[in-house]
């Protein structure tokens, strides 16, 4: 034993701890137990259900502020949707045009002939150079909104 640390045996009885359990046999039947296992069911059900209806009743507010502070972005998001969604209905006609027969050589045909023109008419000359330019000027003008 230590010299330093006194003993229990030494100590006087008021500084000794002591702990008090007392112990009770409870004799429950197992329809007790089922009954508070129930109704424990049925409190936490409750709590659950309130909590549910609360968040749903505040809903429309958490529904309204996402969207206001969001709103560009959601914009930009459905744009781009539309688009992808525009793309993708647009080569599904296009495989659609290729798969009929006689068509597809038809419409290339017409975009070789509508090619030669552009070539014939806009790019040999110098002069039709220009007038390209001109037209493309006007255009872009018009598409800003700067021109009259």
């Amino acid at each position: 034993m230590n010299p330093e640390t006194p003993s229990s045996e030494s100590m006087p009885e008021s500084e000794n701890p002591s702990v008090e359990v007392n112990v009770q046999n409870v004799e429950a039947t197992p329809s007790e137990f089922q009954v508070s296992s129930t109704e424990a069911y049925t409190v936490q059900l409750r709590q659950v259900w309130a909590q549910i209806t609360g968040f749903l009743e505040k809903m429309p507010s958490y529904v309204g502020n996402f969207f206001a502070s969001y709103q560009r972005s959601l914009v930009t998001l459905g744009l781009l949707l539309a688009v992808l969604v525009t793309l993708r209905l647009t080569v599904a006609l296009l495989a659609a045009i290729h798969s009929l027969p006689l068509i597809a050589p038809t419409l290339q045909l017409i975009g070789i002939g509508y090619t030669a023109w552009f070539v014939y008419h806009y790019l040999l000359t110098a002069e039709s150079r220009k007038e390209l330019s001109k037209d493309l000027q006007t255009l872009k003008q018009q598409v800003l909104g700067r021109g009259t």
